[in-house]
């Protein structure tokens, strides 16, 4: 694991970029695993930019996302799909055909997620995008999800909730429910660089870091992953930079 300290959110979303970069263009048909939220809106940003001033493709890149919520439409404006198409999909040469998000209205969510997994280790992740919870989550595998898990059904804990709340008009509104890609199933990606901006985070980037691997801390497992970069910003690395545990 490398951690690399970023002046502010925009030098962490470019780190980011300089990163995935340099890989596509070496490997123009690589697997992008991507996160949805707020904290990969602005390297989102950055890919359509490249993109737009034509000095990247990405035409044969294929991607597949971490997560979706359980009941809403494609359509839905606070869906993972929706998002993706508006913050990048939309805007960039990549075959949608060619873009992966779990289908949270599928009938049989079960099988959706047996496939999702299968689906994955088939086209294993050359680089995966992650941000991280307030409460160490890791898309959205909540504290105490085993790191053997596959893709499955979660409850959403209330911490998550309250995170996802300022994506809806109210509160209530936040589906209870999620299908997520398991711990195992983002461990098998070849790399990994996780994001992290705001004070909120920094608890749980220490965690991560220094704590101990534990399923209290999903993010912990990413100590065991033989290539992984977390980007942090000032306010989400304070308890890093003072190299003393959380109160």
């Amino acid at each position: 694991m490398r951690f690399i300290l970023a002046k502010d959110a925009t030098d962490v979303s470019q780190k980011a970029y300089d990163f995935i970069r340099k890989s596509i263009l070496q490997n123009p048909s690589l697997t992008l695993g991507l996160a949805t939220g707020s904290t990969p809106l602005e390297l989102y940003k950055l890919m359509i930019n490249d993109y737009k001033r034509g000095n990247i493709s990405f035409k044969n890149i294929r991607t597949i996302n971490l997560d979706e919520y359980v009941g809403l439409p494609e359509g839905h404006p606070q869906s993972y799909r929706y998002f993706m198409d508006y913050n990048l999909f939309n805007h960039i040469d990549i075959d949608k055909n060619n873009t992966k998000v779990p289908n949270g209205s599928a009938i049989d969510l079960n099988k959706e997620c047996e496939d999702y997994s299968s689906f994955i280790s088939k086209n294993v992740q050359d680089i995966q995008i992650l941000g991280i919870g307030s409460n160490g989550h890791i898309a959205f595998n909540e504290p105490g999800t085993s790191f053997n898990s596959s893709t499955h059904i979660v409850d959403l804990k209330e911490s998550t909730i309250k995170d996802n709340a300022r994506f809806f008009d109210n509160e209530t509104e936040v589906p209870k429910k999620a299908i997520t890609m398991g711990i195992k199933d983002i461990m098998g990606a070849k790399m990994i660089i996780l994001l992290a901006t705001g004070s909120s985070k920094a608890e749980a980037i220490y965690r991560a870091i220094k704590g101990p691997i534990t399923e209290d801390c999903p993010a912990s497992v990413l100590q065991s992953h033989p290539n992984t970069v977390i980007l942090g910003d000032h306010t989400a690395s304070f308890w890093i930079r003072v190299n003393r545990e959380p109160d």
